[in-house]
């Protein structure tokens, strides 16, 4: 391996983290004042997260692809074993109705978010080493499926239907470039179709949620209150927005702007112009990634680098498209901007391993 990794990537990236922190400060200082009395509460535990993040990147910019390879099994092992225990009462905690966390301290830990890792490692080994196999859906294509299932229900028992979304469409994209032929992702395509129909009919609130989607004014004060927040965040921004600090819907309109819905408030304050860097952003992350994989010659490193670049962006897709209004609200958090430490780091290492392979 050479010395030096993609530059301009990390420091993309590093421009980019600063920029979605002094917007979670824009967007949570109101709240965090009147909860906690501390309008930087947040921005305060965010920054720290980044920092260690940006540490994380490194350290793992170092590590060799091979590393990732030869520990594969043990690595999607220790995820399975973490996605079981949260599901157990009194391990697991309980934030907005789903038991997806580890409660240690004040701060939690989300397990789906390390699973994204892990199954992106696991499955790019496997392509890797299976590719005559391929050929045959039943013999090269099912085993693995098996696998992202069993991932999927664990991760839909909590529940969390947008991380379990964001790494089955991560995934199936990974075999989609294996070679695998278009006629079984039209029937995964179909079969996928009726399994979310399948979940949204057993939980009211996913119906709920498409209810509001198709209609935000059925329910103004309930289910279509957030989108219809988001959307009067967003109209008013204009070319150039409202100006930094000068959001509307921050003030206890848009609940909890820090998260989910933080592009909202990129929009309503920078207008056209935020989103026009946001997306640029994302696309830019995207190209320079899939450089560095279509310029490496091993199979697993181009596989890990293509999932993770395409993980990011899957997930940044859902999020802008659920604040715009386009697709039903699906709890996807909008990568480097959402206020979260477990997204955040998994983000920072994602990229940490694609600079890895930068460095060959």
């Amino acid at each position: 391996m050479k010395k030096s990794y993609d530059k301009v990537l990390f420091f993309t990236v590093l421009i980019i983290g600063m920029f979605g922190i002094i917007m979670i400060y824009s967007a949570s200082s109101i709240w965090a004042e009147y909860k906690f009395h501390d309008s930087f509460k947040f921005i305060k535990s965010q920054s720290i997260f980044f920092l260690i993040g940006i540490f994380l990147c490194h350290f793992i910019s170092k590590i060799e692809p091979k590393f990732w390879f030869t520990h594969a099994n043990k690595i999607i092992l220790g995820c399975f074993i973490l996605l079981v225990l949260v599901l157990i009462p009194g391990i697991g905690t309980v934030r907005n109705g789903s038991r997806s966390w580890f409660g240690i301290g004040g701060m939690g830990i989300q397990p789906s978010e390390f699973a994204k890792i892990g199954l992106i490692i696991f499955v790019s080994k496997y392509l890797s080493q299976n590719r005559k196999e391929l050929r045959d859906i039943k013999r090269g294509v099912f085993p693995i499926l098996v696998v992202i299932g069993i991932f999927f229900l664990l991760i839909m028992l909590e529940p969390d239907f947008g991380t379990a979304m964001v790494i089955a469409l991560t995934l199936i994209s990974l075999i989609f470039i294996s070679g695998v032929k278009i006629s079984f992702f039209v029937k995964i395509g179909l079969l996928g179709l009726l399994g979310i129909v399948g979940l949204i009919i057993i939980a009211p609130y996913r119906m709920a949620r498409i209810v509001s989607f198709l209609n935000p004014w059925s329910d103004p004060l309930g289910s279509g209150f957030q989108i219809i927040q988001s959307l009067y965040a967003i109209g008013p921004g204009g070319l150039l927005g409202q100006g930094f600090l000068n959001s509307h819907q921050k003030h206890f309109y848009l609940p909890e702007p820090q998260t989910d819905f933080i592009f909202s408030i990129i929009s309503e304050e920078f207008g056209f112009l935020g989103v026009l860097i946001v997306v640029s952003f994302f696309a830019f992350l995207f190209y320079r990634s899939i450089n560095i994989a279509l310029k490496e010659s091993d199979l697993f490193a181009k596989f890990l680098v293509f999932g993770f670049a395409i993980g990011i962006l899957i997930q940044a897709t859902l999020n802008l498209c659920v604040v715009i209004g386009l697709i039903p609200v699906t709890g996807v958090t909008l990568p480097f901007f959402s206020y979260g430490g477990s997204s955040l780091l998994v983000t920072m290492a994602s990229i940490g391993i694609i600079l890895s392979v930068s460095r060959k």
